[in-house]
């Protein structure tokens, strides 16, 4: 800077500096005998505002401050060497080196270039220095600097770059597979083509021969083949060029591509496709020929990944709701080379909003007679895979047990039987009348069923002396009134003590007589006033299991009841049934009726079936014109001479009959020797008729197939004269033995 002044007699000047230094605002004073200041190396703590003036000799005159002047100092650019294509390059490629001032425009600079700082020969002031081709004397540092065109100031040298230039042939790549071996259909592949410590290439990709056009070329070392298939086989190349003109590297070695079918997920859906809220659910992805321990697995619902994220061969949802409802796949992807199995068709889950219902039903029918066979069968509504059952008797409410309702139930010593859903008795006993309930279970951990209506089987002895105990009925008949009273009796053949009447309603209660609704006295219930909900089977039950016969009672609001035995009748008695009407029960006209089909019509209450059959077995109902119909009740018919107590009473009649006739055989050998002693012929001769009659009982209980035999010897005299006159008395006594049926009740 120079300080110019009007006069030229002053012996000094001064300059003064005013700058900012670390957040300080600071003033500097210089005195210099010339009128110029000189920064020789101006750094930015040199900017600022300068001042200067003159003074004489004396400091007695100045010439006072000049203007002010600001100075702006500013880091000189540095250079900067950019090298193309690569600072590792390869004898015969094309070198560019391009020289870059940092912030500055390049129109605005002329540049030097330097290996290891000696001046390039021939020395060029162009932006790019360019070396074609290149070869190994070419390797060494390269660095340069920028000139400013405008006021020659220099840039800092840029840092040497070096530039390396290997002898020997052309490179070579290494072509390399991202699976071991065989890529699987449907898999993505990976070709990777590998120059060490080089950049700038681009990569030429050939497949079958080297002599065909590329294939496709891409800017990064590797080529992709997603969702291979069968056309994608084959041997593959690969080589790199860069540069313009273009260089290229050798051609890799050959890498085979083998394509070859995929093994399919499947999933397996346990316990079955159709679950009830609150099970559990277990999926499982099986791979086909596969190892299970080869691989790891994913899992999608309607396409989008299971959350939380699985590789699990299972996938398990516990608690089943329907919202778990939906289709589900799953893949599997190998753990030695991470290719993909094909995907699994998809697997409908669906889930009730419910829980499992367990439906009860018996074949062929619940009412049943001792001997025959029976199966009640359980079944899941709605499906049929997996599930196991559990048979379970009904019996009154009783603490500790599982509650159904307002009864409990038992689990059946031998419910095992029936884990198939079949429970079969055959034959059925007395022992087996009951109400039964069933419910299925499956998976792990276990889920159960709800439990199935109700479903009784009755089972009547054979004869009446099947049945250890009767239930005898007051009044003795089938139908009764409501309001009207009703005796129960436990009748037991020995002791008593332990029998209680229990009973089946129609609202699928099991119940003993209690307060509830009857009074116990002994064996015997009672009830004061019928309702129509006493309607029901009831039977007698002992504590240690045993059964009477069951009966069936039905109380009615109605105003008309059909009187019909509680028991079954036998073939040849005499049936007689009463329709009653509530209040008028005599010399109303009635008309009775069988099976859908009038039996008689304006009779006078009553009707007798006087000698009854199997064919008489039936539904009957009476009706009073006007007035209303009864219930209907089923009469049942036993066949007559049936059973095993019938056989064993034969058994001992027969024995009984030989034992006379040998009896009378005797007699008659007897009889002869003592005529033959005696020389005489026959006088009055003796006949024994012997009738075997077949004598019923009749019990109280009902009627039974029950026979016995009663023997009676009738004396017969036969007097016979002979042609010569009178002979000589001889007495002959002979027996004749004659089997009949006595219609007549012997008892």
């Amino acid at each position: 800077m120079t300080c110019a002044t009007d006069s030229v007699n002053y012996w000094s000047y001064k300059w003064r500096i005013r700058t900012t230094r670390n957040g300080k605002y600071i003033i500097e004073d210089h005195t210099s005998l010339i009128n110029t200041f000189t920064i020789q190396v101006a750094s930015v703590t040199d900017q600022g505002e300068y001042f200067c003036q003159g003074e004489s000799n004396d400091k007695s005159t100045s010439s006072g401050w000049s203007n002010r002047v600001t100075l702006t100092v500013r880091e000189s650019p540095k250079a900067v060497v950019i090298l193309q294509p690569d600072k590792q390059t390869f004898r015969g490629e094309t070198v560019t080196l391009r020289c870059q001032i940092q912030g500055e425009r390049d129109t605005d600079w002329e540049y030097s270039w330097y290996k290891k700082s000696s001046s390039l020969s021939p020395v060029s002031k162009d932006q790019e220095y360019t070396i074609s081709p290149v070869s190994e004397s070419h390797s060494g540092e390269y660095t340069c600097r920028g000139k400013d065109r405008r006021d020659s100031q220099n840039s800092k040298m840029s840092d040497a770059v070096t530039l390396t230039v290997p002898s020997g042939s052309k490179p070579k790549p290494q072509l390399t597979s991202s699976l071991k071996g065989a890529v699987l259909r449907g898999n993505t592949v990976t070709l990777s083509c590998k120059l060490d410590q080089s950049t700038g290439w681009v990569f030429y990709w050939y497949r079958h021969t080297q002599d065909s056009s590329a294939l496709t070329q891409t800017d990064k070392d590797s080529y992709t083949i997603s969702s291979v298939t069968d056309s994608d086989g084959g041997q593959y190349w690969c080589r790199a060029g860069r540069g313009n003109p273009v260089y290229y590297t050798q051609y890799s070695d050959a890498v085979w591509v083998n394509v070859t079918g995929n093994p399919k997920a499947v999933v397996i859906l346990q316990p079955d496709k159709q679950t009830f809220r609150g099970e559990t659910v277990t999926l499982r992805c099986q791979i086909q020929g596969e190892r299970d321990t080869d691989w790891e697995y994913s899992w999608y619902k309607k396409s989008s990944s299971l959350s939380p994220v699985s590789k699990d061969q299972e996938y398990r949802i516990s608690s089943v709701y329907w919202s778990h409802s939906g289709e589900y796949t799953c893949r599997g992807k190998d753990r030695g080379d991470s290719q993909n199995s094909e995907m699994s068709d998809a697997v409908t889950l669906t889930v009730s909003s419910d829980k499992a219902q367990s439906v009860v039903s018996v074949s062929p029918k619940m009412w049943l007679t001792e001997g025959d066979s029976v199966t009640l069968s359980c079944e899941v509504k709605d499906s049929s895979t997996g599930w196991t059952f559990l048979w379970y008797r009904v019996i009154p409410y009783r603490d500790g047990l599982p509650r159904v309702d307002s009864n409990s139930v038992e689990l059946l010593s031998d419910s095992s039987r029936g884990a198939g859903g079949s429970y079969t008795l055959s034959p059925a006993a007395l022992k087996h009348t009951g109400v039964y309930v069933c419910r299925a279970q499956r998976g792990n951990p276990v889920y159960y069923s709800e439990y199935s209506t109700t479903q009784p089987l009755w089972v009547t002895g054979e004869t009446t002396l099947s049945p250890p105990v009767s239930l005898i009925i007051s009044p003795n008949t089938t139908q009764h009134f409501t309001s009207d009273s009703l005796s129960l009796s436990c009748e037991v053949q020995s002791n008593s003590t332990g029998w209680t009447v229990r009973r089946y309603t129609d609202d699928a209660e099991v119940s003993d007589c209690s307060s509830d609704w009857g009074s116990v006295t002994g064996s015997t219930c009672s009830i004061s006033s019928l309702q129509s909900s006493d309607s029901g089977v009831y039977w007698c039950q002992s504590d240690s299991g045993g059964n009477s016969n069951p009966l069936n009672i039905t109380v009615t609001y109605g105003d008309v009841i059909l009187e019909s035995p509680v028991h079954p009748v036998t073939e040849g008695d005499t049936l007689t049934l009463l329709c009653r009407y509530r209040y008028d029960p005599s010399g109303l006209r009635t008309d009775f009726y069988k099976d859908g089909l009038i039996l008689q019509n304006q009779t006078t209450g009553e009707m007798t079936i006087p000698t009854v059959s199997k064919s008489d077995e039936g539904l009957y109902w009476c009706k009073y014109p006007e007035r209303g119909e009864s219930p209907k009740s089923w009469i049942t018919v036993r066949v007559s001479g049936g059973g095993s107590s019938a056989v064993t009473v034969g058994v001992v009649v027969g024995l009984g009959v030989a034992f006379v006739i040998i009896v009378l055989m005797i007699l008659l050998h007897w009889s002869k020797k003592t005529e033959d002693d005696d020389g005489t012929g026959p006088s009055d001769v003796t006949y024994s008729q012997i009738k075997l009659k077949n004598i019923k009982i009749r019990n109280k209980a009902g009627p039974s197939d029950l026979t016995y035999a009663q023997i009676a010897i009738i004396p017969t005299k036969n007097k016979e004269k002979s042609k010569g006159g009178s002979r000589a008395k001889s007495e002959h006594v002979y027996s004749q033995l004659k089997q009949g049926m006595d219609d007549k009740n012997f008892i």
